[in-house]
C-alpha cells in the first residue's frame, strides 16, 4: 500500500470520511465529517484517488445512506487486517 492509501485508511477508520452521491446539485465525491457527522468539506484529491483504489480492493465500503443523507465509508474486515498489519509493523 502506499503512503495516501494508508492514510486514507486510517481516517476512514477514524469515522472521518463521508460519501456524496451527487444529489442536490453537489459533485459526487470524497467528503470530511464534522464531529456530529455532517458534511464538513471535500477531501483533497489525492485522499479521493486513494479511497477510490481502496474500495476497489474492498478495503473499505461506502454504506448507502437513507434519503438524501452522505453515505459513510466504512472499513471492511479485510481493511481492519491490513490496518492491524500495519499498527504492529
Amino acid at each position: 500500500m502506499t503512503e495516501n492509501e494508508t492514510r486514507a485508511l486510517r481516517h476512514v477508520a477514524e469515522g472521518v470520511v463521508l460519501f456524496h452521491s451527487g444529489l442536490w446539485g453537489v459533485p459526487m465525491g470524497f467528503l470530511w465529517a464534522g464531529a456530529d457527522g455532517s458534511p464538513a468539506g471535500r477531501l483533497p484529491q489525492w485522499a479521493a484517488d486513494a479511497l477510490t483504489v481502496l474500495e476497489r480492493r474492498g478495503l473499505v465500503v461506502i454504506r448507502a445512506a437513507a434519503g438524501a443523507r452522505d453515505a459513510v465509508v466504512r472499513v471492511t474486515e479485510a481493511g481492519t487486517s491490513v490496518l492491524g498489519r500495519l499498527t504492529s509493523v
